[in-house]
């Protein structure tokens, strides 16, 4: 939407110039009006991106963030919507019926590549995602401060107090009906091969903790997105929801069989072939 609007105003510019020079009254304006357009959009764009430059160099990121901004929440959601066509990304969903409505929940996923959690945000936007990340993703140009608005929660996976405190803040998130949480159980690191690997079961205690639905879903032929545009070649993602796992059945029972009971709903939808052997 944003780039529309974008090439919307940049050809009202364009023709408001070309009236201006009276270049309709001669052929000027073939020359004129393309101009004038594409130096409209190259201005409009450097415009919102020094907007964004401002808004993140506003955000403290050691200063922890209470509430799920609703303005970066927007603009967030804006960039994600003008991402993908830049990136040649097009989704197929299938199963979005079965998304809770009401109240929040925990999102599971495999993970292939750092385009995933753009697309799980823009399929997911009514639902406010915040993921639990690895921590060196803070540091990213535009991405970290617009995580830390939108109440992701950065994770130490190298020390287990430090990664309890990231558990305890998205339980208290999801309790608090601030947002719903999603995280890559496979433990928030790109799958290389392309293929599902075995869980981290901790983060189901999430969902127990905090008493939501667990829901499952997958994400197939993300692996090559970047690769793909850099060839000028689109991607044609499928995102499935699987299934909404209830609140009450999560109940009695361990991380370790929720894990396996998701692991083995994606492994069935993604097929043998993508299934890593460890």
């Amino acid at each position: 939407m944003l780039l529309i609007t974008i090439a919307i105003l940049s050809l009202l510019a364009g023709i408001l110039i070309c009236l201006g020079c009276d270049a309709f009254l001669t052929l000027a304006w073939l020359l004129l009006l393309p101009v004038s357009f594409l130096g409209s959009f190259i201005g409009l764009l450097a415009l919102c991106f020094g907007v964004l430059m401002i808004m993140c160099k506003l955000v403290d990121q050691d200063v922890p963030q209470a509430e799920d901004n609703r303005f970066y929440r927007l603009v967030a959601n804006i960039i994600v919507e003008s991402a993908l066509p830049v990136l040649q990304i097009h989704v197929k969903k299938t199963g979005m019926e079965k998304v809770p409505t009401q109240g929040r929940f925990l999102l599971v996923c495999n993970h292939c590549n750092n385009s995933d959690p753009i697309i799980l945000l823009n399929c997911f936007r009514k639902s406010q995602l915040a993921f639990i990340s690895k921590r060196e993703n803070s540091t990213m140009f535009v991405i970290g401060p617009m995580m830390h608005k939108i109440q992701c929660q950065l994770i130490n996976r190298e020390n287990d107090r430090e990664a309890q405190k990231t558990i305890l803040k998205c339980i208290q998130i999801l309790k608090e009906d601030k947002a719903s949480v999603a995280v890559f159980p496979e433990g928030g690191i790109l799958s290389e091969d392309g293929k599902l690997h075995h869980f981290r079961p901790g983060v189901f205690k999430i969902a127990q903790k905090a008493n939501v639905p667990v829901v499952v879903c997958t994400m197939k032929n993300t692996k090559d997105v970047i690769h793909n545009m850099a060839r000028l070649k689109p991607s044609y993602v499928e995102m499935d929801v699987l299934e909404v796992i209830p609140a009450e059945e999560l109940k009695g029972v361990t991380t370790v069989d929720i894990a396996h009971r998701c692991y083995d709903l994606m492994a069935a939808n993604l097929g043998p072939d993508l299934i890593a052997e460890d």
